[in-house]
């Protein structure tokens, strides 16, 4: 670590109390607990596996939840946020450029007979403060929820710009509206929101998203947060939480057809099921490929980034000589045995995890929800 990244270590973390004149142990667990709330990672659980189980098992016919059942029609509508924003580049591709090409791949491999539709927000006016207005009163669905036709939804992307603010609030709201004729009763409501950060409009996305959920429409709504700060990626899972909806952050146009391609997983199931006449079609046990187990690794990465961070930020404090030698082994140890039972608490879930494989849907939520009640008493 350089000298300026000392400086702007030390900067950002100023307010972390004085240990630099032989510390008590309980000033230290003082500060360590200071430094780890911090920087502490979002750690995901059983309420996690739950969501993404029922996401993954959507059509199963043991699903009671007729939200979550399979209808004659299957909608998918894509709110893509066209922020000024978006142009920002993520492993030299503007974050737009990714995001079109991400959607072509998606929409490309959908059922013949499912419609998709894209509504897009803040494409109007510029970022700028005297913008603000026009750009917060704009969303615009560019290609309305029909099947896919190659050269129409291809132009209407290449009309799309980053170049405004962030209505999260009013997209959900016109998509609403956009969805209003496509009744749950016999419509299968699919929406996916990817947004690039938090709502910089006065509209209430979380409002508006639980609206959306509790409306007519009975829609499935998932979140993407696409190369996201902490600041937007909270906001952005409260959203996916009124909705009781998943979140998923991703950082480059890979992840992000990784995360789509889940969908055109639940769409080819759907097809099997129209194909087969529309009757309960033979679900397997709860698959090894089933996604809950993915973010098992995710968990894994998380604990060890902020073991490291802890550690890099120890070590300035010490190299500063604003904590004595014996303070930081005291640190340092008590850094490893935390992360230690993190990583163990990880491995025991993901054994559980693996324990469901050959249950069936409802014993396997009925699983997880237990874990998620004793985790929460």
């Amino acid at each position: 670590m350089n000298d300026e990244d000392k400086k702007m270590v030390l900067e950002k973390f100023k307010e972390l109390p004085d240990v630099s004149n032989s510390p008590s142990q309980n000033e230290l667990d003082i500060f360590y607990n200071k430094l780890l709330d911090m920087v502490q990672e979002d750690y995901k659980g059983p309420e996690e596996a739950i969501k993404r189980l029922r996401f993954q098992s959507i059509g199963d016919p043991e699903i009671k939840d007729t939200r979550y059942q399979f209808k004659e029609r299957l909608n998918v509508q894509i709110i893509l946020d066209a922020s000024g924003s978006m142009a920002q580049s993520v492993n030299g591709k503007a974050k737009m450029d990714a995001a079109k090409e991400s959607i072509l791949k998606f929409v490309r491999t959908l059922p013949k007979e499912a419609n998709v539709g894209i509504r897009v927000y803040g494409q109007k006016g510029s970022n700028a403060d005297s913008d603000k207005q026009i750009s917060c009163s704009s969303s615009e669905i560019v290609y309305p929820i029909s099947p896919y036709d190659q050269g129409k939804f291809q132009a209407s992307l290449d009309t799309i710009k980053p170049v405004g603010w962030t209505p999260i609030g009013l997209a959900l709201r016109e998509s609403q509206k956009d969805l209003s004729r496509f009744d749950g009763t016999a419509n299968t409501n699919i929406v996916y929101l990817v947004s690039d950060g938090i709502s910089t409009c006065e509209d209430n996305p979380v409002q508006a998203a639980k609206d959306l959920y509790n409306s007519n429409v009975t829609p499935i709504v998932n979140v993407i947060g696409f190369d996201v700060d902490s600041k937007g990626q909270n906001q952005l899972n409260e959203i996916a939480a009124a909705t009781k909806g998943l979140y998923s952050n991703v950082a480059d146009e890979t992840e992000l057809s990784k995360e789509l391609s889940k969908l055109n997983d639940l769409a080819e199931t759907w097809q099997d099921w129209k194909e087969q006449g529309m009757q309960n079609i033979e679900f397997k046990k709860t698959r090894n490929s089933l996604d809950i187990f993915s973010y098992i690794t995710n968990e894994e990465v998380k604990c060890t980034d902020e073991e490291t961070t802890i550690y890099l930020i120890m070590s300035v404090f010490w190299q500063e000589k604003l904590m004595e030698r014996e303070s930081y082994d005291y640190l340092d140890k008590k850094n490893n045995e935390y992360h230690d039972w993190i990583s163990s608490e990880i491995d025991k879930f993901n054994e559980e995890l693996r324990a469901l494989n050959e249950k069936s849907y409802t014993e396997a939520i009925s699983a997880l929800e237990q874990k998620y009640q004793q985790n929460t008493q």
